[in-house]
């Protein structure tokens, strides 16, 4: 691999104050990570910050996901402090989860609140999460309008921005932010692979062999149907493979142009539904 990948621009320690300044605004925390990184893409900043605080993971784009993976991630985390759901943003009915687990989480507390003699009143969360996690889709099905800025891009909400989204629900959206220093490389590369971190800080042929080491060893089928592989194919080098890959798709020698490709067909689910977190990474036993 090439130069270490790093992104922490000021915008992004400005939105990590204003979260810190917000936090004590809201009831619950909505942290959204990507599932084919649930763990990978959960911001240690977050769980610094909002450590007194009910805390809602949500992995989105599902859809895109492992399923079996994922249930064993949600397992994970509801057994380590949080609460876990994953939706499928673009799908109706995300809303009515998400609104349904919140209140349900805080259901002691609003009971309380009542028996003292308050009025009801709706839940007010903050919704963060890492770049491009498919947080302003989420929040415009949660609001039932386009009012967050949709992109297919990092770093497209820049302020904070209250939202309503029903008389249950109040959210404080914040820009996507990633945290100052990744904990090691591999983060750093699935961040990159499923488009947290800015195309332009990364070297694309840098990101398309650390896909295919995942995708030969996991994914072989899925790699073979899509670029029409052989098995002697996956028994080259990564680096003989992505120039391999790169002929098979037209692009003789611009194994730079058959980088940006690959990516981009891993992204769009072109080579099947995957998650780069393995529960390697974590201790089964703690």
């Amino acid at each position: 691999m090439g130069v270490n990948i790093q992104w922490f621009p000021g915008h992004m320690a400005k939105a990590i104050r204003q979260f810190e300044e917000n936090v004590h605004l809201v009831d619950i925390i909505f942290e959204l990570v990507d599932a084919r990184a649930p763990f990978s893409s959960m911001n240690p900043e977050v769980a610094r910050i909002g450590v007194d605080k009910p805390h809602l993971l949500i992995l989105t784009k599902a859809d895109l996901a492992d399923a079996h993976l994922t249930k064993q991630w949600i397992k994970y985390f509801d057994t380590h402090g949080y609460t876990a759901i994953a939706v499928d943003s673009k799908q109706n009915g995300a809303n009515k989860l998400v609104t349904q687990t919140a209140q349900s989480i805080l259901r002691p507390k609003l009971a309380a609140e009542l028996k003292r003699g308050m009025k009801q009143r709706p839940i007010k969360a903050i919704c963060v999460g890492v770049p491009n996690v498919g947080k302003s889709t989420l929040l415009n099905r949660l609001v039932q309008k386009r009012a967050a800025q949709v992109g297919n891009r990092p770093g497209v909400t820049k302020g904070q921005q209250w939202l309503r989204s029903s008389k249950d629900l109040e959210l404080l959206d914040t820009p996507g932010i990633l945290w100052p220093k990744f904990q090691n490389q591999a983060i750093a590369n699935k961040l990159a692979l499923t488009g947290a971190i800015k195309d332009n800080l990364y070297a694309s042929d840098d990101i398309a062999l650390f896909a295919l080491a995942f995708f030969s060893k996991h994914r072989q089928t899925e790699l073979m149907t899509r670029y029409r592989l052989t098995d002697a194919d996956l028994e080259l080098s990564t680096v003989d493979l992505l120039l391999k890959i790169t002929k098979q798709i037209g692009m003789r020698d611009d194994y730079e142009r058959a980088s940006v490709r690959l990516i981009q067909d891993v992204r769009k689910g072109k080579l099947g539904r995957f998650t780069l977190d393995s529960m390697d990474l974590v201790d089964p036993n703690e």
